[in-house]
């Protein structure tokens, strides 16, 4: 909706090998070696990859059309891994795109740069969410905290330079959850009530401005506070639901400065800040127990 937005990198990645065969020429005899082959190796939380393959596969094609390879005439195996564990919420789907644009550019001999790899991401993004934003693709490609804002041409972004890391942890409901179906909804919502959109917004806009001034100071009391406001706009809005309520309530008992959910809601992923090693330690333990997954990192 072209209002700007926060975006920070976690410390994992999902890595991509791409492997080409002989491509076939009109003058040869039959095809002797094509079709398409994804080995996904990836962490991932129960159920992830099965609800996600049609939409994997599909971002697959799209990312290899952009570079204009084509299966049908020469063979391509795909195998993907890293640490970055598959859970809605993380940007799983986009570090595959732009993983995978990165090794296919490195198997076709090409030499791309940064933005050229961001936007090879964003066409596999469409796979996965129809109109994707472009800032979980950004995100995957450069890596650190940006802020983000989408365009009616090229998106802006601009990359923070944090005084100090911030610590976090995020915890997975076990829920994979749709995008293009959360987004439809939230869509036909802000159609069927625009003042109820509109008023939201709004209290983001603000919500927004606060908490980039805050970030690039390193106050992260303030911008755990400033978490805590941004998961009740989220209820509001209808993404979120009980198993992040819950796991958002949790981490603050445990000590957190502030919690909200991830991406797209209804499930996925929450994330925590805390503010020194102690409530980084309680907090983790706190979310290990209540959620099915848990993981410590930092926003740096």
């Amino acid at each position: 909706y072209k209002v700007p937005a926060l975006v920070a990198a976690v410390k994992a990645s999902t890595s991509c090998k791409v492997e080409l065969s002989h491509k076939t020429t009109e003058s040869e005899d039959g095809k002797w070696s094509y079709g398409l082959l994804v080995e996904d190796n990836r962490p991932a939380v129960p159920g992830y990859k099965r609800k996600k393959r049609d939409e994997m596969l599909e971002a697959t094609k799209l990312v290899l059309k952009h570079f204009k390879v084509d299966p049908e005439r020469q063979g391509v195996k795909i195998t993907l891994g890293g640490d970055l564990c598959a859970v809605s919420g993380i940007g799983a789907s986009a570090s595959n795109a732009v993983s995978l644009s990165r090794a296919l550019a490195e198997a076709l001999g090409l030499k791309l740069t940064e933005a050229e790899i961001n936007r090879a991401g964003y066409e596999g993004e469409k796979g996965y969410h129809g109109t994707p934003s472009g800032i979980d693709n950004t995100a995957a490609t450069y890596g650190g905290v940006l802020s983000f804002c989408r365009t009616d041409k090229d998106p802006i972004f601009k990359i923070k330079k944090l005084p100090t890391p911030c610590r976090i942890v995020y915890a997975s409901t076990g829920i994979t959850s749709s995008t293009t179906k959360v987004v439809g909804d939230v869509k036909a919502k802000k159609e069927k009530e625009p003042k109820w959109f509109d008023d939201l917004l709004t209290q983001y806009k603000a919500l927004y401005a606060k908490a980039e001034k805050a970030l690039e100071a390193g106050e992260w009391k303030e911008v755990g506070k400033l978490a805590d406001e941004n998961h009740t706009l989220l209820q509001k809005l209808t993404v979120s639901c009980k198993e992040l309520d819950h796991l958002v309530d949790v981490a603050k008992k445990a000590g957190a400065a502030g919690a909200k959910m991830a991406g797209t809601g209804r499930g996925g992923l929450m994330w925590a800040i805390c503010l020194d090693a102690k409530s980084h330690d309680s907090v983790y333990d706190a979310l290990s127990k209540a959620a099915p997954q848990a993981w410590k990192t930092e926003f740096a």
